[in-house]
């Protein structure tokens, strides 16, 4: 998903509360024959509370959590598994909830509802209450339903600033990905757009007006206007395309409020910054020195880039002002996606990483000192949000 230059022999492959209703309906949906899970659109997903030791009824139902989330919980995509984590980051795991296989990206709308990027389709949760309430199948087909890396369905996944849309990158194994538009009022899919292989990310310029999917397999960013779906390919290798075997493609990226720009780490070495409009693609330095992957805005406009660690190399974040000036906190172990508080102090990294290596936590990092503690969190944690 989310390795050093292939000049650089010693990496030589890719690693990169309080509502009762929840209860009622689980158990209609059991007598239904709606098991936790069950794929299409408006069927009930399962959940799982972690706040209580588990009932005969809790045990055949999965109950939903007896209170509500609180500001400032994690959620995470438990990539090794398929359930979404609710985590306290002072304690841990606090509950969880059915989604589809191998769970990939995260979109958190304004509403409190969750949109989570399975292998199976696209899983809404509420996250005030920890209740799955549907699974929106993909129109494209991805073959089998599988785990792993390299597994066909949703991977990227972003909202609209109005939330009326949702944009979801699905891979398709060994062809080009594709970009689904959903409805997220009636929760259907109401168009689809080919885009790069594998897509990585999907994020939404600020306006709305145009979304991005970036394409890890393809050395590109396709852009695809919101009003029409007209699609451009917009290439971004700073290293070349050497083609799909090369651990130099993009993988991440974050829009710059400031202009607009999409800004993509490359190795620690290079930050790829591409002018949509144009298609032109500058370079500035970096520091770190080791493969990246998932990326993050603090509110202040700071560069938050996850050195994903591979053989050798310790795992690192990258703390980048507006200005570039750089800092790295070191890490223990693989990560891969990274999100920050709201009040910009703290910085969450996922332990989930999309090779092996992974280890099922996060990494609470306090950007002021660069201190650093590790907490438990899901099943190889991957895509990740702080509920707000």
């Amino acid at each position: 998903m989310r390795v050093r230059r292939a000049h650089r022999t010693r990496r030589a492959h890719h690693r990169a509360g309080t509502r009762r209703l929840a209860l009622v309906l689980a158990g209609a949906a059991v007598a239904a024959g709606c098991a936790a899970g069950g794929s299409g659109s408006g069927g009930g997903l399962g959940v799982r509370d972690r706040t209580a030791a588990p009932t005969a009824a809790a045990a055949a139902t999965e109950t939903a959590a007896a209170v509500p989330t609180a500001h400032g919980t994690l959620l995470v995509a438990d990539f090794g598994g398929s359930t979404v984590t609710f985590v306290d980051p002072a304690r841990g795991p606090v509950g969880s909830v059915e989604v589809g296989t191998a769970p990939y990206g995260l979109a958190l709308g304004a509403d409190g509802r969750a949109w989570v990027a399975t292998a199976e389709g696209v899983a809404v949760v509420d996250t005030a209450t920890r209740t799955g309430l549907s699974r929106i199948p993909y129109r494209t087909g991805t073959g089998p339903v599988t785990t792993g890396e390299y597994r066909g369905g949703g991977m990227g996944i972003a909202l609209a600033p109005d939330g009326r849309r949702l944009y979801v990158g699905v891979n398709v194994p060994g062809g080009a990905g594709v970009l689904e538009v959903v409805d997220t009022a009636t929760r259907t899919v109401t168009a689809t757009v080919p885009v790069g292989r594998r897509p990585f990310d999907v994020d939404v310029a600020a306006d709305g007006r145009e979304v991005y999917a970036t394409g890890h397999d393809s050395y590109d960013v396709t852009a695809v206007r919101a009003d029409t779906l007209a699609a451009r390919r917009l290439v971004v290798a700073p290293y070349g395309e050497r083609g799909p075997g090369s651990w130099l493609k993009p993988h991440y990226a974050v829009v710059r409020p400031s202009d607009g720009r999409l800004l993509l780490p490359f190795e620690g070495e290079k930050l790829a910054v591409l002018d949509p409009a144009t298609g032109r693609v500058s370079v500035e330095p970096m520091t770190a020195d080791i493969h990246q992957h998932g990326a993050a805005l603090a509110p202040d406009g700071t560069l938050l880039v996850v050195g994903a660690a591979e053989g050798r190399d310790a795992a690192s974040l990258t703390v980048r002002s507006p200005g570039g000036a750089e800092r790295t906190v070191p890490l223990e172990g693989p990560h891969e996606d990274v999100a920050v508080s709201g009040d910009g102090r703290t910085a969450y990294v996922t332990g989930g990483f999309t090779r092996e290596g992974h280890w099922d936590g996060i990494t609470v990092v306090d950007l002021q000192s660069g201190t650093t503690r590790r907490l438990p969190a899901g099943e190889r944690p991957l895509g990740i949000v702080v509920l707000q």
